[in-house]
């Protein structure tokens, strides 16, 4: 009786089980009216496309899921990860290179085998709610370029953790934690720059009174900014957002087109300030170092099982490797991960709360972070009364109501 088999796979039956329960209940909760604080958020019939627009998006996450872990219990239990191992092997590469195509050739498979469901959610259920702006051509590009990033920066990050894993000896998981963290902040640093823009278009902000009422309230809270950027967000999608990412000279503030378009100068101050509040609270500083530590935590309990012969048994593995290792570590690790997800999902909405707080306290009229919100929320079809449980575990930012109350209280 292998410990590790058995683990691994009641890890992964919970985890579908609890998101089955979890939508369950989301989709309970739904209402045939909004509640009367959030009456005027949609019109009667927008309210109800938003309650399809949940309905079907749950439907679909529960076809994908049930797909996913079917895949992967049948590749597993037919003994797919030692096939191909044994094919990899034949190839006469040395091991690092065998690594890359091993773990290469499996996210490609599983790309190929998920890749209908992302068409379809896009061009079927993203159009039929008056999302989709992607043109087939920009989805097949958008496709292509992930691909070559994955390759150019995914792989060789890959290969330097495989090759210290296989030289550095005993102390190989602390040079992969300095190594990993200095690629994350580089590739942090590098990101808006070179990276977003293979994407996006950004353009800075035009002369006008938006772009004057940023650098007045940017220079009314001590926030150095030299520009902000529009992003052509409806390049691909009607929804719209704003972002704060990069930092030093590199730093980036932008805003979608969608959100311009939609909402008043004091309402995009409201928004803007928001996203300074997160800069101004350290939330991206602190999303960092948590990152950073968690990093080191994986790659140490890593370096311990690696040399676990039952964990390549419980995959029926002919011979042991670093690299199926990692592989087979990430599934026993999903426990723990999420446990961490639920917590980095309530300490984000905590942050979500202060960058609120922040905004209401430094523009003029808190009423117009409360309207940016409402637009916010109704212009992606939001569910604005989602099961408690499903926050718990799913969600990043505060559903509506929570987040008006926390405001008003605040402004009392």
């Amino acid at each position: 009786m292998n410990p590790f088999f058995f683990i691994i796979l009641f890890a992964l039956l919970i985890e579908y089980a609890i998101g089955v329960v979890a939508h369950r209940l989301n989709l309970k909760s739904l209402r045939s009216e909004p509640p009367p604080a959030l009456e005027e958020v949609y019109k009667p019939e927008d309210y109800r496309k938003s309650q399809e627009y949940v309905r079907t998006n749950t439907r679909f996450a529960f076809v994908t899921s049930t797909f996913s872990l079917a895949v992967l219990l049948s590749f597993w239990f037919a003994g797919g990860f030692n096939y191909l191992d044994q094919i990899v092997r034949s190839w006469g590469f040395v091991p690092i290179l065998n690594g890359l195509f091993y773990i290469g050739i499996l996210l490609i498979g599983y790309s190929l085998l998920t890749l209908p469901f992302s068409i379809y959610r896009t061009f079927v259920i993203e159009e039929r709610f008056g999302f989709n702006r992607t043109t087939p051509r920009t989805f097949l590009v958008d496709r292509v370029k992930g691909l070559g990033l994955a390759t150019l920066l995914g792989a060789s990050l890959l290969a330097g953790i495989l090759a210290l894993f296989k030289y550095a000896g005993y102390h190989a998981w602390l040079y992969c934690w300095i190594a990993f963290t200095g690629f994350s902040l580089i590739l942090q640093y590098v990101a808006p720059t070179w990276i977003m823009p293979l994407f996006n278009k950004f353009t800075p902000m035009e002369p006008g009174e938006l772009k004057e009422a940023i650098l007045n309230y940017a220079r009314s809270v001590d926030f150095p900014i030299k520009n902000v950027f529009v992003m052509d967000g409806s390049k691909r999608s009607s929804k719209s957002n704003a972002f704060f990412t990069g930092f030093g000279r590199n730093k980036r503030i932008a805003l979608f087109d969608t959100l311009i378009k939609r909402h008043t100068v004091p309402e995009l101050i409201a928004v803007l300030a928001h996203e300074i509040g997160h800069h101004k609270k350290k939330h991206i500083l602190q999303g960092t170092i948590i990152n950073i530590l968690h990093a080191g935590v994986l790659f140490f309990v890593l370096s311990i099982f690696l040399s676990s012969p039952g964990l390549y048994d419980a995959f029926y593995m002919g011979q042991q490797s670093i690299y199926s290792g990692i592989l087979f570590f990430g599934l026993l690790y999903t426990p723990l991960e999420m446990v961490l997800s639920v917590i980095m999902h309530a300490l984000s909405r905590r942050n979500e709360y202060e960058a609120d707080r922040f905004a209401a306290e430094t523009i003029q009229h808190p009423q117009h972070l409360i309207e940016a919100l409402k637009k916010l929320y109704a212009g992606n079809l939001s569910n604005l009364m989602p099961h408690p449980f499903y926050v718990f575990l799913n969600y990043s930012h505060p559903p509506l109501l929570q987040r008006m109350r926390a405001i008003l209280r605040d402004e009392a």
